[in-house]
């Protein structure tokens, strides 16, 4: 892929070296100017090295405290970095994110529609009750249906029934072929929980008063609300492989950037997964704290919200985006820890085989360089009245936001769009995704997202019409999005997969703005923790050890 040259044009490259100069926060470089990190797709890991000591106890901090461990309402980074330890499925993802039989022994489709798993017989709940096809039916079946408050529905939408169809047999029968029903399930969608304990504790399973029971290498051994959340080792777990060697796994909840990168600093954190770049991630280069840069799903993007407005114009947003220099902002907001993208499936997503092969020429057909009188023509061509002003959500004190706005609003200025902001508070901001309220005023904001399986159709699916994600009710590549999920064989579905993301990357209900690669931060004391993505639902700190 072509990458869009340093040389920004006009006001924006006047900008970028404002921003640079004189960032404190997220953005920055060396003392040349030159960014802090040099991250490409090749640079990526999805382990670190194993650590073969054992290690009385790990302190690791979350972004925030979690709402809630139960997994069907754990759609986010704190809540599945836990539960990813905790909570497991007929199948799971692993570090190279490749999907795994986990608690089914087997997994068959005797037709398109059928999916029938044999749970494994050795299999143990954290108190010492068995496995049943009774939970695996429970899990499931209580996540179908629109009554359902799963957030992952959008994986059962197909699903028809869950039945015990043997001593250690459960069937999933579906209405219509569903290509992401079987590999959603490795996600925590697919996380089976004890059927008893769930219903003993209802609404307030998974909660600090409610508790949980699951059957993952580490066990729930408290919640302090405001404090920390505290695993223990399951000795009794069932693969030997994944045995801990960590006695007790703490979670701090430690919100703000530098307070986080000075407790990593100085050893009171042993580690932390990161999603966007922390202000003053390089002080941890001559620390006693490791960086690697791991295999990601996750990426940058700008959401259009409204159906009316400037913003509201595909020509808009197309020649926005023909603006924008994705280099300038991985090398300035990004510290060079990001990868220009063009498309918001990136290299992780392919697979393997003849399809991986189609999406990457794909992928390969799009471009990321700037072309400021190119984007002007585009506008001017549009007919569009661009009048008024394009208002974009900014999520308060944060650097990478308030940086790549600054980026936009020169490119925006450099074409004649206006493009002002509104400062969102960051206990806020994730209103944005759920309250049409809170959209009120604005016409996009900007987001980190990421799917769960190695197939870009798992992104796509959110342009679908009936998606809760869909703000603008998008449908330019409907009919080729409900051909692709009908379709079960990996190389048709690649064919139409590729046909839907040619009309969205033209149409842009979300603006590509670069993959962004998981940050995993770790003690040199210990090593082992999984750096892909798969750390949202691969059992990541059972690897975990000393250091000799």
């Amino acid at each position: 892929m072509s990458k869009r040259s340093l040389a920004f044009l006009g006001a924006v490259a006047v900008t970028a070296v404002a921003v640079t100069g004189c960032s404190n926060g997220a953005g920055g470089g060396d003392a040349a100017g030159k960014p802090l990190f040099d991250v490409s797709s090749a640079d990526l890991v999805t382990t670190t090295p194993a650590g073969t000591q054992p290690v009385d106890a790990i302190t690791w901090n979350l972004p925030y405290e979690p709402m809630s461990l139960d997994p069907m309402l754990s759609f986010n980074y704190a809540e599945n970095t836990v539960d990813a330890n905790t909570c497991e499925g007929l199948t799971r993802i692993t570090p190279d994110l490749s999907i795994e039989n986990a608690l089914a022994e087997s997994v068959t489709a005797p037709d398109d529609r059928t999916y029938v798993y044999t749970i494994r017989d050795d299999v143990k709940f954290w108190d010492g009750t068995p496995l049943t096809a009774d939970d695996v039916v429970y899990s499931l079946g209580r996540q179908v249906g629109p009554e359902s408050s799963t957030y992952w529905g959008d994986y059962f939408m197909n699903v028809t029934s869950v039945e015990k169809t043997g001593d250690r047999e459960v069937t999933v029968r579906l209405g219509q072929p569903d290509a992401l029903f079987e590999q959603g399930m490795s996600s925590a969608a697919g996380a089976i929980v004890q059927k008893a304990a769930a219903e003993a504790a209802g609404e307030s399973f998974g909660t600090p008063q409610g508790g949980m029971m699951c059957t993952g290498p580490f066990k729930l051994e408290s919640w302090e609300p405001g404090k920390a959340i505290t695993l223990v080792k399951n000795a009794d777990y069932w693969d030997k492989n994944l045995i801990p060697k960590v006695e007790k796994l703490s979670f701090s909840f430690i919100a703000d950037e530098s307070t986080a990168i000075n407790a990593l600093r100085s050893g009171d954190v042993d580690g932390q997964f990161f999603y966007l770049p922390p202000a003053g991630l390089g002080q941890l280069q001559d620390s006693d704290a490791s960086i690697a840069f791991g295999e990601s799903y996750i990426f940058w993007s700008l959401r259009a919200i409204q159906q009316t407005g400037t913003f509201s114009h595909p020509e808009v947003r197309e020649a926005l985006l023909a603006a924008i220099d994705s280099e300038a902002i991985s090398d300035v907001v990004f510290q060079g820890a990001a990868i220009p993208s063009a498309v918001l499936t990136g290299p992780a997503y392919f697979g393997e085989g003849e399809s991986a092969k189609m999406y990457e020429e794909a992928f390969q057909s799009f471009a990321v360089k700037p072309d400021i009188e190119a984007a002007k023509k585009i506008l001017a061509d549009s007919g569009v009245d661009t009048s008024a002003p394009i208002v974009l959500g900014v999520q308060g004190s944060s650097a990478v936001h308030e940086q790549t706005a600054n980026l936009i609003q020169a490119a925006g200025q450099a074409i004649g769009l206006t493009i002002e902001t509104k400062v969102i508070p960051v206990e806020q901001f994730g209103n944005l995704y759920f309250d049409e309220k809170a959209r009120e005023g604005l016409d996009g904001f900007f987001t980190t997202y990421y799917g769960n399986v190695s197939d870009p159709l798992d992104v796509y699916t959110t342009f679908t019409p009936e998606s809760t994600n869909n703000f603008i009710q998008y449908d330019g590549a409907a009919a080729e999005l409900k051909a692709a999920r009908a379709e079960l064989d990996p190389v048709k579905r690649a064919e139409y997969t590729i046909a839907a993301q040619e009309k969205i990357t033209t149409d842009l209900p979300w603006l590509p703005m670069g993959d962004l690669p998981v940050i995993l931060v770790q003690n040199k004391a210990i090593s082992g923790a999984t750096a892909s993505s798969a750390y949202l639902g691969y059992p990541w700190a059972a690897t975990i050890g000393g250091v000799e």
